[in-house]
């Protein structure tokens, strides 16, 4: 005689029949995806806005604009995080130029204070960039366990029963693999975002370290000149 499998086998019935600790990881799952999801297209937005204007003002700036660039450092309000550093570097030396200083101190001090500049600039760039690594490395963890919970309790309830079949069986076992797959839902884009995220970081450090020493040569000659 046929088994005829009677039970609803929907993801969303699934779901709804799960153990509460199940649920309960399914929850977690589905807020750290969508708590990374919204991380992810907050930094890629935020790094293409940083990317584009750093690469306006050292076009700018290289390209004999110093003057609108100088007069614009004067005036109030949140720039470029290249143009924070420059900002910073200028206005130190100016004061120090003002000092009886050797031209030497004068541009370590700028030096100095562009250095901290860029990693206030860094640090606002970076923040939150570790939850995607947590999420990306846990999830699969969390969703594994959801699994073991529920194919355990998929076992214990064959316990009372005399002959066990397929339709007892695969319902528990299909709901406990939808916590897994949540996990890896969760945890593969956060990876790929975080990666992609560490490597665009790392440019733009790297663009950040060029000019701010090539504008240490630039602000020793002025210094020489003085």
């Amino acid at each position: 005689m046929d088994i005829a499998l009677t039970q609803d086998m929907s993801v969303l019935s699934l779901i709804a029949q799960a153990s509460w600790v199940v649920k309960g990881v399914m929850l977690v799952l589905l807020f750290a995806s969508v708590a990374s999801w919204w991380l992810i297209f907050e930094k890629w937005f935020l790094l293409r806005r940083e990317w584009r204007q750093t690469q306006d003002f050292e076009r700018e700036f290289w390209g004999g604009g110093h003057a609108e660039i100088v007069k614009r450092s004067q005036e109030e309000g949140r720039r470029s995080s290249l143009e924070e550093v420059f900002r910073a570097g200028l206005k130190e030396f100016r004061g120090k130029r003002q000092l009886t200083v050797a031209p030497q101190a004068v541009v370590e001090s700028a030096r100095r204070a562009m250095r901290a500049a860029y990693q206030r600039e860094m640090d606002e760039i970076e923040a939150y960039l570790p939850f995607l690594a947590t999420v990306g490395s846990v999830s699969p963890y969390v969703g594994l366990f959801g699994t073991v919970w529920g194919i355990m309790n998929a076992f214990l309830g064959l316990s009372s029963v005399a002959q066990a079949t397929l339709a007892q069986v695969a319902p528990g076992i299909a709901e406990a693999l939808i916590a897994t797959a949540i996990g890896l839902f969760a945890a593969i884009p956060a990876v790929i975002a975080y990666n992609r995220f560490t490597h665009d970081i790392d440019r733009l450090a790297n663009r950040h370290d060029v000019f701010m020493e090539e504008f240490s040569n630039v602000l020793q000659q002025e210094a020489a000149r003085s």
